[in-house]
């Protein structure tokens, strides 16, 4: 790989400008998920470690260029606090004299954020001059912010082709795993691509159809396939202007010898609530007054012994409408395997995006995949093949 860690780099003494990714969920001025900012505590930890003066920087929310109050980072201190084991130092801007002053007067073990890099335009536009702002306030620039990497921002991009730039841990992991899911694989390769649309996976299909043995296909996306074998789905959620596409999909992985695995049975119900009354029928017999919303039993064994032997996974999308049970127990049948077969030795799995972690979480599997990403977009983008900004600067 051609980026360096922050093995490559003296950090002694050095302030090290360190972009993350703490753009967590607030309500009533209290942070309810500090998984993001647990997830770069190792990062932080390893420059204090090795004599380094951290000072982050972040973004929050969308203030679309302008000073909003409501999405100060400030809100993030006390959970930053409890999760790094210390108080942290704030400054109110994240360029000019109030954030020179911070990081001048920054004593050694002590950890500095500055204030939000969106609430300055420039930052969205990689301006120029922005970056060099950011540049001159440390002497070296780390990123650990997988998740921002598919944008190309000053804090993301521009400022790392101006210091000497790193990955941060939780950078480096993100990765090597997914360098081993999808650069240098071991094969057999099974992708599981689910969600509701297939228009939101065209370029997501379109790459793993090339690099895969077989694609699980789940959740809504899979009506739109089976409408276009010519099925009837009854009420179900289809794209039915999508039936063209999902044929020339079927086509070209014919073609790349790439299994497609549609649902042959499927869970039927007249309603999407809780406890609505549902019936397992054949893939192709769902009534016309009602809505697949899982995939059956037979479907789910069928994914089972797909991971079953195979060697690397890659997941992104869950196999039905996991949000509500019972609608949920293909996901879950599908994840506790994959689980297990990793724990066991004889499966890679590397799964992302928002609705797959909820739904490995809900599992209760996620901690046992090999890695879980929390990038969303970022994932999505490095599956479908994408070069993305924040990664390519740091191998310049």
């Amino acid at each position: 790989m051609g980026w360096k860690s922050l093995d490559d780099i003296d950090l002694d003494g050095k302030v090290v400008l360190t972009r993350v990714d703490i753009n967590v969920p607030v309500e009533n001025g209290e942070v309810t998920d500090a998984t993001r900012i647990e997830r770069i505590a190792p990062t932080i930890q390893d420059i204090l470690a090795k004599g380094g003066r951290p000072v982050l920087l972040a973004h929050f929310g969308r203030p679309k260029g302008k000073v909003t109050p409501s999405m100060s980072l400030r809100v993030t201190l006390p959970a930053l606090a409890e999760v790094l084991g210390q108080a942290i130092l704030f400054a109110e801007d994240c360029v000019g004299p109030t954030a020179e002053a911070a990081v001048k007067d920054l004593p050694d073990g002590g950890i500095l954020l500055l204030e939000n890099t969106r609430f300055h335009a420039e930052e969205e536009k990689n301006d120029p001059e922005f970056a060099k702002q950011l540049a001159a306030l440390g002497d070296v620039y780390c990123n650990d912010a997988f998740s921002a990497a598919h944008r190309a921002h000053a804090s993301t991009e521009g400022i790392a082709r101006l210091l000497p730039s790193c990955a941060g841990r939780l950078m480096q992991a993100e990765l090597m795993a997914l360098e081993k899911a999808l650069g240098k694989p071991e094969h057999p390769v099974v992708a599981v691509v689910g969600g509701a649309k297939v228009s939101t996976k065209l370029e997501l299909l379109g790459n793993l159809i090339d690099k895969v043995d077989s694609i699980v296909i789940g959740g809504g996306m899979a009506n739109t396939f089976l409408a276009a074998e010519g099925i009837d789905v009854g009420k179900s959620l289809c794209e039915h202007e999508m039936t063209g596409t999902a044929k020339e999909i079927m086509a070209k992985a014919k073609a790349a010898n790439c299994a497609l695995l549609l649902p042959s049975d499927v869970v039927v119900a007249g309603e999407f609530k809780a406890g609505a009354a549902s019936e397992v029928v054949a893939a192709d017999a769902c009534p016309a007054d009602k809505m697949i919303l899982d995939a059956g039993p037979a479907a789910t064994e069928a994914v089972k012994a797909a991971f079953d032997s195979a060697r690397t996974l890659v997941w992104n999308g869950p196999l039905g409408a996991f949000e509500i049970p019972p609608f949920n127990t293909a996901t879950d049948a599908a994840a506790r395997e994959a689980a297990a077969l990793t724990k066991a030795g004889r499966l890679l799995s590397v799964a992302g995006g928002g609705d797959t972690v909820a739904a490995l979480n809900a599992s209760g599997s996620a901690e046992s995949f090999t890695y879980v990403s929390t990038a969303g977009g970022a994932f999505l983008e490095w599956l479908e093949g994408k070069t993305l900004p924040g990664v390519a600067a740091l191998e310049a």
